[in-house]
């Protein structure tokens, strides 16, 4: 169907939201994009963006752009966190031809989709808090102020306690993993490698990697704790808290862990992948359809599939809720797939005596004999193009 003059209304400014503005503005729909903030600021850290999310952005034409505060990742390394001995290296370039994965700060990649958003013509208004959402033949959404807006299809991109997701019946049931991660990003000096560092410890983790040209550190701690109440990123932890609980972590982390200022918190909760992801005029993608743990580093890229297959559906189809089905028909069964392989990471960063020792020495030994396999495990996950074939790729 024709998506000229075709209005969609969509609930979010994150990387998902932005995304399904530019696919959608691409195809003639006219797009109007809600965010709750009174302004789009930089918040966050760093995100990965690995080859199946990075082929969306290369599709709505912003690699050159991403590339300019993006560093190319040459490698992922999991160290003992002792002393940060190397345990396994997966060497980025046994990727399959074309394949890049890139290490880049939320808010670049934010404003990089919101600044091709408007340039094409996209809407974006701040400030905009969405209460309720009503699907029907002209879906409607009443903001926090008593105003509301009206349109062909609204796209709920709001996250883990979506309204969009709840006006499909579908609020969930999250439940604590009992994990809780810290977050926090270090400035540093001098030249850095361009790789992921993975320091594994019993019951912990901590993850580390270059941002911003290598003049920063984006650093994630995962510790296994029994109890938590507050879920969401947006707590402020203490720093002295973090080092008390990575104290043995050596090397490299340890001086990274020294300088950490600043630092977030929040706990790590599981949600079910939602079962409607559409219905009447309203869509959700994201986090809104399938939160996912960070141990795969598929959140945003995830979001980058979803935002392209809901606006390539849509123009393939004869009326909107044939492609919205269309939609969820593509994704959900991907979806599902990669939040499972997610929930199921973690702890194998976490292996405690005897069958930490043994694992460790089985993934040396596997790294020397067959490094590639060993990267060549994940293409199911980066191999995935949703917009191969001319737009009409797997879903």
């Amino acid at each position: 169907m024709t998506l000229s003059d075709f209005k969609v209304i969509v609930i979010g400014a994150g990387i998902g939201g932005l995304a399904a503005a530019l696919a959608l503005r691409a195809r003639g729909a006219d797009v109007t994009v809600c965010e709750q903030a009174p302004a789009i600021t930089e918040v966050g850290a760093g995100l990965q963006v690995t080859p199946n999310g990075l082929a969306v952005l290369r599709a709505l034409g912003l690699e050159a752009a991403l590339s300019r505060d993006a560093v190319q990742a040459a490698a992922v390394v999991l160290r003992d966190h002792s002393d940060g001995a190397e345990v396994l290296r997966l060497d980025l370039a046994r990727l399959a031809a074309g394949q890049r994965y890139c290490f880049i700060h939320r808010a670049d990649l934010i404003g990089c989709l919101a600044d091709a958003a408007r340039a094409a013509g996209v809407r974006i208004l701040t400030g905009r808090r969405a209460e309720t959402v009503a699907p029907g033949l002209r879906p409607d959404v009443t903001f926090a102020d008593g105003a509301r807006m009206e349109a062909d299809l609204v796209v709920g991109a709001d996250g883990l306690h979506s309204r969009a997701r709840r006006a499909l019946g579908e609020a969930g049931r999250p439940f604590f993993t009992g994990q809780v991660a810290w977050r926090a990003t270090v400035d540093v000096d001098g030249d850095i490698a361009p790789e992921a560092s993975v320091f594994m410890g019993p019951g912990r983790h901590l993850v580390t990697y270059p941002l911003r040209g290598g003049r920063m550190i984006n650093l994630v701690a995962v510790q296994e704790r029994a109890g938590w109440t507050a879920e969401g990123w947006h707590h402020e932890g203490r720093a002295d808290d973090l080092r008390a609980a990575f104290a043995d972590f050596g090397g490299a982390a340890a001086g990274l862990l020294a300088r950490v200022g600043p630092v977030g918190i929040w706990g790590l909760y599981r949600h079910d992948v939602a079962d409607c992801w559409q219905r009447d005029g309203v869509a959700i993608l994201g986090d809104a359809a399938h939160p996912t743990l960070p141990f795969m580093a598929q959140g945003a890229n995830l979001a980058l599939e979803d935002a392209w297959v809901l606006a390539d559906c849509l123009a393939g189809a004869g009326r909107r809720d044939e492609g919205l089905a269309a939609y969820q028909q593509r994704r959900a069964a991907r979806a599902r797939r990669v939040v499972a392989a997610a929930g199921g990471n973690a702890w194998k960063y976490h292996l405690r005596p005897p069958l930490r020792g043994a694992a460790h020495l089985a993934l040396r030994v596997g790294g020397r004999i067959a490094p590639g396999r060993m990267v060549r495990q994940f293409d199911w996950i980066y191999g995935h193009d949703v917009t191969a074939g001319g737009g009409r790729g797997r879903g």
